[in-house]
């Protein structure tokens, strides 16, 4: 994972130390915060983050930044155990600890798709709250985030229109944070244990032909890119729901888990990712649509996916977590809707599964998992992971 972080305002932070001492008492860790950056080659940045980078672009015309807007969303939602105090970041150069945190945007999806006479305007950004130690160069926690805005038009949106989305999408809108009040509010719960945490990555995904071929093309356009949009989902799913960072999903990356990182200088640094404890394997099954129902208004229809998840030790080979799970969701379809999408109900049956799974392994809520699980010992295997969460946190 490449990292080519933006221009960083004069009043970046930095860090003076951020492991405690064992027998200390909870005190704020102090952070350098490094902004806004882009993942992947900084080379092909226009290419992959059109959109992302004219809104930078056009915030600097106006005289602002995103850097200034990180701010302000975090000084509208503060963290509780981070101290971010002023200074430059090549200031961390020579100490022996420099904890740097930066909102990562990972991908830049916007795509228009043709329904008759109607155009659908998707736009989703895939980032992460990333803390990396400066000296050592190496990732020391991640957590994912995303924000996706969907609007219809009678027409080709103009490239105004699309821009306009995406502001939303950073800002937020309807009445939702955006990107950046996300990172702000990861902040504002995150913490840096004084002990080095067990270590989480989703590091294996595959999909089903059948699965594959209910993707939009633009989760098709390039090889990885649909194992990647299925390793981000459930990902952001863990951490949101249980709390926990993850190492960043690399399919597609450099080789041997260490990238270059680019910073606004033109300095170039090699971040390193350490190997996980715990892998996360998934593998998405299969899908059904089955019709539900029928009125004079509509038909209503269940969208169902299933998939395969398996959580393990690597080193040791021990299995905590290892089942089939099924989920449905519900979607009605109007009478006098003539095309109908079906990509959004099976997002939302996926999303849906997963989330659920994280859900019950945070509660240890057992409803839904046991009516979901292949897996005869299911119950037992939800406490046992449960366990290895509350090591990574």
């Amino acid at each position: 994972m490449k990292f080519y972080v933006r221009a960083l305002a004069p009043g970046v932070l930095s860090l003076l130390a951020f492991l405690l001492p064992a027998n200390s008492q909870a005190q704020e860790t102090q952070v350098t915060l490094a902004g806004l950056a882009f993942s992947g080659d900084a080379a092909s940045l226009e290419q992959r983050f059109p959109f992302s980078r004219e809104y930078e672009r056009r915030l600097e015309q106006s005289g602002d930044r995103a850097y200034a807007r990180i701010q302000r969303a975090i000084a509208a939602a503060p963290p509780r155990n981070l101290q971010l105090a002023a200074g430059m970041i090549d200031e961390l150069k020579g100490r022996d600890q420099a904890l740097v945190t930066s909102l990562v945007v990972n991908s830049e999806t916007v795509s228009v798709e043709s329904f008759g006479s109607l155009r659908k305007l998707f736009v989703l950004i895939r980032a992460q709250a990333l803390f990396f130690d400066f000296k050592s160069m190496t990732v020391i926690r991640s957590y994912p985030l995303s924000f996706a805005y969907i609007d219809v038009f009678d027409r080709e949106p103009t490239k105004a229109e699309i821009l306009a989305r995406v502001q939303g999408v950073y800002e937020g809108a309807a009445n939702k944070p955006g990107i950046f009040g996300r990172y702000a509010n990861v902040l504002s719960v995150a913490s840096i244990p004084a002990q080095v945490p067990r270590l989480l990555k989703v590091t294996k995904v595959s999909l089903d032909p059948a699965v594959v071929a209910s993707l939009p093309a633009y989760l098709k356009d390039q090889p990885g890119m649909a194992e990647s949009w299925a390793a981000d989902m459930v990902s952001e799913a863990i951490s949101t729901r249980a709390g926990v960072p993850l190492i960043p999903f690399t399919q597609g990356y450099a080789v041997g888990n260490v990238f270059p990182m680019r910073v606004s200088d033109g300095t170039v640094f090699s971040l390193k990712l350490p190997e996980p404890d715990y892998a996360i394997s998934v593998d998405l099954t299969g899908i059904k649509k089955v019709k539900f129902g029928s009125v004079a208004a509509g038909d209503s229809f269940v969208y169902g996916t299933y998939a395969t998840v398996r959580i393990e030790q690597p080193q040791m080979g021990t299995a905590y977590l290892n089942t089939a799970l099924k989920n449905g969701e519900t979607k009605v379809v109007p009478a006098t809707q003539t095309y109908v999408d079906d990509f959004p109900a099976y997002y939302d049956s996926w999303n849906g599964l997963f989330t659920r799974l994280a859900t019950a392994i945070s509660s240890k809520e057992m409803t839904w998992v046991k009516a979901a699980a292949a897996a005869p010992d299911i119950e037992a295997q939800i406490l046992k992971t449960n366990v290895l969460i509350s090591q990574c946190k």
